[in-house]
């Protein structure tokens, strides 16, 4: 076959308009020119696209089955040269992003669909899951850059940027005996299991000499919903509505807890690209 898009476009614009003159006077041509083109079209596919018994360009019920995969070729076509520009421009064609999953749903829902419509043409991948975990998807390459909470010092083979905090608190389930009198000093927490996020080589602090670990947030705030003890989270996680019981924060001026630092991490000599950056700028606006 040796029909050409130009020849696409002509019999989809008929189609649209009703009329031969009607395309030519759009397409800025001349009537037979379109006519021509569009019989070409026809012997090549062998089949005839419009009923030429007709005063008004009326499709044959082969013509509109074809008229609909001339627009998917078309579209298809209008993609390919979309594309071929963005990275003509130096965009990147994929990015493999890995993200921490306890960080707040909202900011990363906003930017997947943010990156959606700024990067259509980007072919992106996307890798949850603790924070170790995703900073081992960019060790194993498996993804070019991860956001993640800061959990200790990372490998000289890694480049970092901090990009934002979230807030963290002490939580136990609504209920809880600690509820009844705030604020709840050090020494209050004692008496309770504490349930500590677990990372390697990152010890956190126990107040409690009774202390379970768990290397993820949310397994942390499930147990404390299920009242086996209290724990240090992120407001995010524990604020969460889908626990078998609600969280309530404690107040425990001693603790002074800090904001959780977020930084994004890549492999260094790895150069981010347009939508690389732009993800780094954009999350640390959605965490401000």
């Amino acid at each position: 076959m040796h029909w050409t898009l130009d020849q696409l476009r002509q019999f989809v614009l008929t189609a649209e308009s009703g009329s031969f003159s009607e395309a030519a006077r759009r397409l800025g041509r001349a009537q037979s020119a379109v006519s021509t083109a569009i019989g070409l079209l026809e012997a090549d596919l062998g089949v005839e696209l419009f009923d030429r018994s007709r005063r008004n360009a009326k499709l044959t019920d082969a013509g509109e089955l074809l008229l609909l995969e001339a627009r998917e070729l078309l579209r298809q076509a209008q993609s390919l040269e979309q594309r071929a520009q963005s990275l003509s421009a130096g965009s990147e064609a994929k990015l493999s992003l890995a993200l921490d999953e306890a960080l707040p749903y909202t900011a990363v829902g906003t930017l997947i669909r943010e990156i959606a419509q700024r990067f259509p043409d980007l072919e992106l991948a996307l890798l949850n899951g603790t924070a170790t975990e995703v900073a081992d998807y960019v060790d194993q390459q498996r993804a070019q850059m991860a956001i993640h909470f800061v959990r200790g010092a990372i490998s000289a083979r890694f480049d970092q940027r901090h990009i934002g905090t979230v807030s963290q608190g002490l939580f136990v389930p609504v209920g809880h005996a600690l509820t009844q009198n705030q604020p709840v000093q050090r020494k209050d927490l004692v008496a309770y299991r504490q349930l500590i996020l677990h990372a390697e080589d990152v010890h956190e602090t126990a107040y409690s000499p009774k202390v379970w670990r768990s290397d993820s947030f949310y397994s942390l705030a499930e147990m404390v919903a299920d009242d086996l003890g209290w724990a240090i989270l992120p407001v995010n996680i524990a604020t969460d509505d889908t626990y078998r019981k609600p969280l309530q924060q404690l107040d425990c001026p001693s603790l002074a807890l800090p904001q959780l630092s977020v930084r994004v991490l890549w492999c260094q000599g790895w150069q981010p690209g347009p939508a690389a950056a732009w993800v780094q700028t954009r999350f640390t606006e959605l965490l401000a």
